[in-house]
C-alpha cells in the first residue's frame, strides 16, 4: 500500500487544482519516504536513530532508508549492456567483487604497471625512533607516544622530501585531535619552518582555496603539507602529481566506524546473503580506501613518489595481502617493519636516485596483454572484470 502514496498525494493535489505546492514540501517527502520504502523489499531496511550518540540527552529522530546491496545498483547496467568491463587501481582483493555485485566474471586479470624504472616506493612503518609500536587503533590513537611519533615523522620527513607532501588520517574528528596535540607540543611550528601546512575542512569552498594555495607553494618552491582525510572529498578525485605529492603519509587504517547503525545493517545483510564476514569487508573497504589515497600520488610513467603506511598493522599479511598488485609489486621485504630513521634512510636513497636522468623510452616494467581467446571471450557478450 506504501508503495502508491506518491501517486495518490499528486492525484489528489491535480484534483483540488493546488497551485502552491510549497506549503506542501514536508509531506511530499514523506510520500516518497513511504513510497520507496514499499517499492524495495530486498536488500534495504529502514533504521531509526533517536537521537545522536554524540549528544543522547537531546532528542534528535532521524529515520533514514538504507541500501544493502549494490548489486541493486549495477544491475541496469548488465541488463542493458551486452559486455561490460569494470577497471580500477583499486580493485583489490579482485574476487570479492562478483560476490559483492552478484555476477560471474567471464574474465579477471590484474595487470601489474609497465614502468620506465622503479618509480614507486612504499614503505610500511610500525614504530617510532624510540621504537614504540604506532597504531590509531582505538585504544592506542590517544597515546601521547604515538601522537609524538607520528609528529616526528612528519617533521623528519618535511626536512628531506621537497615539494609537495600529503598526509591522510582516518577521520575529520581524529585529524583535529592530533594537530591540536602537535601543535601544544610545538611539532607544527617545526614543521612551519620547512613548509607551509594547509588543510582539508568539511566546507567546500575552504578546501578549494587551501588547494590553490598549497599548489602555489610548491609552484614556487616553498613546499607545502595538505592535512586531508580518507573518504574525503580530496581522497576522491584530486591528483597529486609531479612536484605537489613526492610523498603520501597514510596516518593509520581508515576503518570505518564500526557502532554505525547502517555499517551494522549492511554487515549483517552481507553476511547472510552473501556469507562475507564482518572483518573480511571492513578490513577490504579500508584497504581501498588507503590504495585511494597512496595513489594520489603518483599519475604518469615520468611521476615518482613515495607512500608511508604509518601503522604497524599493514606488516600483518591478512592486512597487506588486500593491498593492489601494482603497490605489492614495488614493496620490499625490507621496507615491512621499519621505524622513522629507517624509513628516512631509505626516502633520502629513493630521491637521490630519482634524481639521476634515466632513459624515458626503456621498458623496465614487464608487461601483460590479453590472449587471443581472451578477446574471442570479450567479443561474445561476455560480462568482463578487471
Amino acid at each position: 500500500m506504501l508503495r502508491f502514496c506518491y501517486d495518490r498525494l499528486h492525484s489528489l493535489m491535480m484534483t483540488l487544482e493546488i497551485t502552491d505546492t510549497d506549503e506542501f514540501l514536508n509531506i511530499q517527502t514523506v510520500c516518497d519516504f513511504a513510497t520507496l520504502i514499499g517499492t524495495y523489499t530486498r536488500g534495504f531496511s529502514v533504521i531509526i536513530e533517536p537521537f545522536d550518540e554524540r549528544m543522547p540527552h537531546i532528542p534528535d529522530p532521524v529515520l533514514q532508508l538504507s541500501c544493502h546491496d549494490a548489486s541493486l545498483a549495477i544491475k541496469p547496467v548488465f541488463d542493458r549492456f551486452q559486455s561490460v568491463i569494470i577497471t580500477s587501481g583499486t580493485l583489490s582483493p579482485i574476487d570479492l567483487y562478483p560476490r559483492i555485485l552478484n555476477f560471474n566474471p567471464v574474465i579477471s586479470r590484474s595487470f601489474t604497471m609497465s614502468l620506465t624504472r622503479d618509480c614507486i616506493c612504499p614503505m610500511v612503518l610500525t614504530r617510532g625512533s624510540d621504537q614504540l609500536p604506532v597504531s590509531t587503533k582505538f585504544d592506542m590513537r590517544s597515546d601521547p607516544g604515538v601522537v609524538r611519533n607520528y609528529g616526528r615523522l612528519l617533521l623528519e620527513m618535511v626536512a628531506a622530501v621537497p615539494d609537495g607532501i600529503v598526509c591522510f588520517f582516518v577521520s575529520y574528528s581524529y585529524m583535529d585531535g592530533i594537530v591540536n596535540s602537535w601543535n601544544e607540543m610545538g611539532i607544527l611550528q617545526d614543521v612551519m619552518q620547512h613548509k607551509l601546512v594547509f588543510i582539508e575542512t568539511q566546507d567546500v569552498v575552504e578546501t578549494t582555496l587551501a588547494l590553490d594555495n598549497y599548489r602555489r607553494a610548491c609552484d614556487c618552491g616553498r613546499g607545502a603539507v595538505f592535512f586531508s582525510v580518507a573518504r574525503g572529498k580530496v581522497a576522491e578525485g584530486i591528483d597529486f602529481d609531479r612536484h605537489y605529492g613526492r610523498l603520501v603519509i597514510m596516518f593509520g587504517v581508515p576503518f570505518q566506524y564500526t557502532l554505525s547503525r547502517i555499517l551494522l545493517a549492511r554487515l549483517e545483510y552481507l553476511r547472510e546473503n552473501f556469507q562475507i564476514k564482518e572483518g573480511d569487508f571492513l578490513t577490504f573497504d579500508a584497504l581501498r580506501q588507503a590504495a585511494q589515497c597512496v595513489g594520489r600520488v603518483i599519475r604518469s610513467k615520468a611521476d615518482y613518489g613515495m607512500m608511508i603506511f604509518a601503522d604497524k598493522r599493514y606488516s600483518r599479511h591478512d592486512k597487506r595481502s588486500k593491498l593492489p598488485s601494482w603497490i605489492l609489486s614495488h614493496l620490499r621485504d625490507a621496507h615491512l617493519n621499519l621505524s622513522t630513521d629507517m624509513a628516512l634512510h631509505i626516502a633520502r636513497e629513493f630521491l637521490r636516485r630519482m634524481a639521476q636522468p634515466y632513459d624515458k623510452r626503456g621498458s623496465g616494467g614487464k608487461k601483460t596483454l590479453l590472449t587471443e581467446e581472451d578477446v574471442q571471450k570479450m567479443s561474445h557478450g561476455a560480462m568482463d572484470m578487471f
